[in-house]
């Protein structure tokens, strides 16, 4: 408590414990699952377009409407949304254990290098515990196509991964996690780096200030923040594809690994290939985040506001 009384904290001292940024990851990460789902399944297709089916997004949105109905575009959600959930709850939880570690123990901040180790650490963990088994489920069912559910090779995501483990071993469920992790690792990097940068520049707002943004303030910074990644990012990404999407039915794997796949890639299809689904991605990431951060940060406001400067110290 200062000399004169006040009972508000500084913003170096108003801490939220990371159970709370959990909670705020895991609710903007249900939301921003039901509502992006179906650039999700579109950025599948197109990656794994090799012969040119599709012309671009829109096409690729109307054919799959046509030819599988419209449900087909929320293909995976089951998976997706669940993955999402986990994925945020501990991108979130594990950042501010992260960050706790990095502040400088005499001041309480946190400094720039602090806060891109915290969020490469955060990217890491998802990818290991929760992105790439998720999303090789996820994959292998945006990938098939048909109208009639018996013909289907994965009935859904428990057979899919049952069928995946009884075929390709446990190990099977983490293909492609190098480039998972290369790309969560850097986007998360970046992303709490930017968006902290972003909350400061345009709104003045410090974490554990007690300031609430609005819902609309938190979208811009959050879609700001979830720009840079996809053009970082991108051959980690189709790569990352490319190899959940492969499984040994009917011989050899095509691609033997992450470093391999590129090499693959950029010698068949050429440079631009390793860049394929940009712009779905643009269209899914900065918008997801736009979403996730509107949700996250209200929580994490009210928690500011209630526990942090109304209850006296």
């Amino acid at each position: 408590m200062s000399s004169s009384g006040e009972r508000k904290p500084s913003r170096d001292n108003g801490t939220i414990p990371p159970y709370m940024k959990a909670v705020s990851g895991s609710l903007g990460g249900t939301m921003e699952a039901c509502c992006l789902q179906p650039i999700d399944v579109i950025k599948t297709r197109l990656q794994l377009d090799k012969m040119g089916a599709y012309k671009g997004i829109a096409h690729c949105g109307r054919t799959v409407a046509r030819t599988e109905g419209v449900r087909a575009l929320w293909k995976g959600l089951t998976p997706f949304a669940t993955h999402l959930t986990l994925k945020y709850t501990l991108r979130m939880g594990s950042n501010a254990l992260f960050q706790g570690a990095f502040k400088d123990p005499s001041t309480g901040k946190i400094s720039n290098q602090g806060r891109l180790m915290s969020g490469f650490g955060a990217g890491v963990l998802e990818a290991l515990a929760i992105v790439t088994p998720f999303e090789v489920v996820k994959i292998r069912l945006q990938q098939q196509k048909g109208l009639s559910p018996e013909l289907l090779r994965y009935k859904g995501p428990i057979h899919c991964s049952r069928t995946i483990i009884r075929e390709e071993g446990v190990l099977g469920l983490w293909a492609g996690a190098a480039p998972t992790v290369m790309r969560n690792g850097t986007n998360q990097a970046a992303m709490f780096t930017a968006k902290n940068a972003f909350d400061v520049i345009l709104w003045k707002k410090h974490e554990g200030d007690g300031k609430v943004l609005q819902p609309w303030q938190s979208m811009i910074s959050g879609f700001l923040a979830g720009t840079a990644g996809p053009f970082c990012t991108g051959p980690f990404d189709v790569v990352k594809t490319r190899l959940m999407a492969q499984n040994r039915q009917g011989g050899q794997l095509k691609y033997k690994g992450m470093v391999h796949a590129i090499r693959t890639i950029y010698a068949e299809e050429g440079l631009r290939a390793l860049w394929k689904g940009l712009l779905p991605r643009l269209m899914r990431i900065p918008p997801g985040q736009a979403i996730m951060w509107a949700v996250a940060d209200q929580v994490i406001g009210l928690y500011e506001r209630r526990f942090l400067h109304d209850a006296p110290l």
